[in-house]
Parts: structure tokens; C-alpha cells; sequence
């Protein structure tokens, strides 16, 4: 059994996963030891002004600085010394000009340089993450994974490896602070202009990935997986039932137009809603709804596994 340490950056989150990996016969097992999430908001204002904020810095670090700590105590109960860890950035580093800030502040946290990694490789390691659990449902193949993140949202097709991959740049966070973010709830016209970049992204997106391959539907992500508990009508966010469930097309539809159509402070009444999402979830449910309208699912699995458990795979 191999203990490691795996830390996702993206756009609104900062996300650890402690965990222990056995090899096996199948594959292997990974057995959660800690798992974290906060919301940082690292890419806020990135797709404006280009950079990383010092505030959004400040935030991310903070969270990391709690996460080195956690690191440390858990490698101390395996008698083995320091947990082997890997620390990945994703869209807004990506696209910082002053991201030379943010991998300085990471090496100075966990010794580790982060991998600011391409929309490519994002993908690889998300479809990783998502797919190794799925054979007891026994969904059909080929499956497409897709990963709703804040600044961008990755469309990987296989069985079991990846066949196609694409990144592009329409994210919960990206769009609501592109189109809705004056909107309390958001115009027709607000709705519209989304629904017009996230559907010129899906068309390029299918250019590159053959999606009428996809015999299943794969959603991770935060966005995903709160829409999955509201259709549920879950009192409080529970994993354990949101995780492989199934939302259908109409729900997708139908929690979509409820986010939309709600106040801010609506939203965040919505028992599942995170703090940290009442502001872009309605983007984020938007890009799902998108999808399975212009791809034709009628339904999506929804994965709680996802890159975070890519990555710790990756370790061993």
C-alpha cells in the first residue's frame, strides 16, 4: 500500500486528496484517507486582465498552507517519512501572465513545483479518475467524460483509454463572468449570449472528438454533481448518493432553467449549494444542459472521481 498526496488548482477550487493506493489484480483500489475542497476563486478576473490577483493568490495559499499541514500529519502515521505528492494547476494558471507568482508560492508551501498542466493532459487525467469505478454499473461504451471546471471544461472520449480530447475555454466561472454576472437573476439576453459562446465551443469541440461515438455520458465536477442533488431534492450535499447516480435530460433541463431563473440569494437557500458556487452554478449547469442538448444524451452518470483521483493514480 503506497499513501499519496494529490492537490487539483483550478479556477474556483483548490482540492486535496490523501490517499491510500493498493495494487491489485483489477487495477487496484484507492481508499480515501482526507479528502478537501475549498473555493478560492484563484481565476478571478483572469480572463479579463490576464493575470492571477493578489487576493486570489492570497486565498489559494491560505487553503494550501491548511493542506501542507494535513500532508504532514497524515505521512507521519505511516512511519514512511514525507507522502510522495503532486500538485497540478489547471485553466487560470494557464492563462496568467504572472503565473511565475503562483508556482514560487506552491514550492514554497509543499516543496513540490506545481505542473501547470495542458487542457490535453487535464483530460487524460480526468478520464482516469472518472472511469476506474464505473465497470459495476456496466454503462455502455465508449464513454465520454466530461469535466465542468471553472475557466474550462474537458470532452475525453474512450473505453478503456482515451481515444480523443478536447479542452476549450467555457468554465461555470469563465461564463458567468463573461455574460451573468450583472444579473440578479440574468437577462433573456444574458442567457442568450451564453448559450451562443458555450454552443460555438461545443461545435469546435466536436470538429476534434467524434461524440456521436459516446454511447454514455460521463459528468464530473462540481457543477455537475450539484445539479445531480438538486434533482434529487436533497436536503444537504450527501456523495454517497450523488456519486454514480443518474440524472436525466428533462432534470438537467428543468434545474437549469430554476438556476437561471433564481435570485442570488434564492440559490444559495438551495440545500446542496456550496457557498462558493451560488454565483456560477447557473453558468455551470447551463454548459451541462448545452451539452446534452446539441450532443443528444438523454441522461449522465454522475462521477464524484474524478481528476483529484487521476492524479493520485498517477503516483504509484
Amino acid at each position: 500500500m503506497t499513501r499519496v498526496a494529490a492537490i487539483d488548482c483550478g479556477t474556483n477550487s483548490v482540492r486535496l486528496l490523501i490517499a491510500d493506493i493498493a495494487a491489485g489484480p483489477d487495477g487496484g483500489t484507492l481508499t480515501d484517507v482526507e479528502r478537501r475542497m475549498e473555493i478560492v476563486r484563484l481565476g478571478e478576473g483572469v480572463d479579463e486582465t490576464g493575470r492571477l490577483s493578489p487576493a486570489a493568490l492570497e486565498r489559494t495559499f491560505t487553503a494550501m498552507r491548511g493542506y501542507a499541514e494535513l500532508i504532514e500529519r497524515h505521512g507521519s502515521e505511516t512511519g514512511e517519512g514525507p507522502i510522495k505528492t503532486r500538485v497540478v494547476a489547471t485553466s487560470a494558471t494557464r492563462d496568467a501572465e504572472n503565473r511565475a507568482d503562483f508556482v514560487s508560492g506552491v514550492v514554497d508551501i509543499f516543496g513540490v513545483v506545481p505542473e501547470v498542466i495542458s487542457g490535453d493532459e487535464e483530460a487524460e487525467l480526468s478520464f482516469t479518475g472518472a472511469t476506474r469505478e464505473l465497470a459495476a454499473l456496466r454503462p455502455a461504451r465508449p464513454y465520454l467524460v466530461v469535466d465542468i471546471g471553472g475557466g474550462s471544461t474537458e470532452f475525453v472520449l474512450g473505453s478503456s483509454s482515451v481515444t480523443a480530447a478536447r479542452s476549450v475555454d467555457i468554465g461555470c466561472v469563465r461564463m458567468t463572468e463573461r455574460h451573468l454576472r450583472d444579473g440578479d437573476p440574468p437577462s433573456p439576453e444574458q442567457i442568450s449570449n451564453t448559450v451562443a459562446d458555450i454552443d460555438a465551443a461545443l461545435a469546435e469541440v466536436r470538429r476534434t472528438v467524434p461524440v456521436d461515438e459516446a454511447r454514455t455520458l460521463v459528468g464530473l465536477a462540481g457543477s455537475v454533481t450539484t445539479v445531480s442533488g438538486i434533482a434529487m431534492d436533497l436536503p444537504e450535499y450527501d456523495s454517497t448518493r450523488i456519486h454514480l447516480s443518474r440524472v436525466t435530460a428533462a432534470q438537467v433541463h428543468e434545474v437549469t432553467r430554476r438556476l437561471l431563473h433564481a435570485t442570488r440569494a434564492e440559490r444559495a437557500e438551495i440545500g446542496v449549494m456550496h457557498p462558493g458556487r451560488v454565483d456560477v452554478i447557473g453558468a455551470g449547469a447551463l454548459i451541462l444542459d448545452r451539452i446534452m442538448r446539441e450532443y443528444g444524451f438523454g441522461a449522465v452518470v454522475v462521477s464524484e472521481r474524478d481528476i483529484l483521483d487521476g492524479i493520485a493514480w498517477s503516483l504509484v
